[in-house]
């Protein structure tokens, strides 16, 4: 299917469309608040940025108005244990470079308000994400406005995606953890202490 679609915009009942593309034939499509609110008028000419997806049991279609928003959409499920529906909910919680800078920052805390992430998703997307941040803004180097995750900090959240639990991970960061260490050192120094 071709990554575009025109027509004239029908109906729209969030997070729903509907676009008649000409001869009578419309096409269905699932779409974040993000497009949503910026939608023309019903009965106006639309395009959007598609992305389809088959499943053994039903084909969904979705829509976005900004190529940005497709592509985070596609980076996003390649976490763990996220699909259409939390990626969905991603969009139409925070704009694309707002997102890539909530990763960039490592800020668990603030991505665990969007509906549908909790923690452990939260700390999935920082550390699967976070070299890709940058390439989620088409490229552009996004700055983080508040104070990146200190080494410890990250080290912590590389621990417990190892399976450690969040008090015994922050025990060993803390134990491993020696002045001008940086994240990979402390996660080797406490592993190694672990296997003692």
């Amino acid at each position: 299917m071709i990554g575009r679609l025109r027509g004239i915009l029908i109906a729209k009942s969030p997070p729903w469309l509907l676009i008649e593309v000409g001869g009578g034939v419309g096409y269905e499509l699932e779409a974040p608040m993000s497009t949503i609110y910026d939608l023309p008028e019903l009965g106006r000419e639309v395009t959007l940025f598609t992305h389809y997806a088959q499943k053994e049991d039903s084909v969904s279609l979705y829509g976005f108005l900004r190529e940005g928003e497709r592509r985070l959409f596609r980076d996003v499920q390649k976490v763990t244990g996220i699909g259409a529906k939390i990626a969905l909910a991603i969009l139409s919680g925070v704009s694309v470079d707002e997102f890539a800078r909530l990763v960039q920052a490592g800020d668990v805390t603030a991505l665990t308000r969007i509906p549908g992430i909790g923690k452990k998703t939260a700390e999935r997307m920082v550390v699967e994400l976070r070299d890709r941040a940058a390439a989620l803004t088409g490229g552009d180097v996004v700055t983080p406005m508040s104070a990146p995750a200190d080494p410890q900090s990250e080290a912590v959240i590389a621990l417990q995606q190892l399976g450690y639990k969040p008090a015994e991970a922050q025990r060993m960061a803390r134990d491993a953890a020696a002045a001008g260490d940086d994240a990979a050192q402390i996660i080797r120094k406490a592993l190694r202490s672990a296997l003692r």
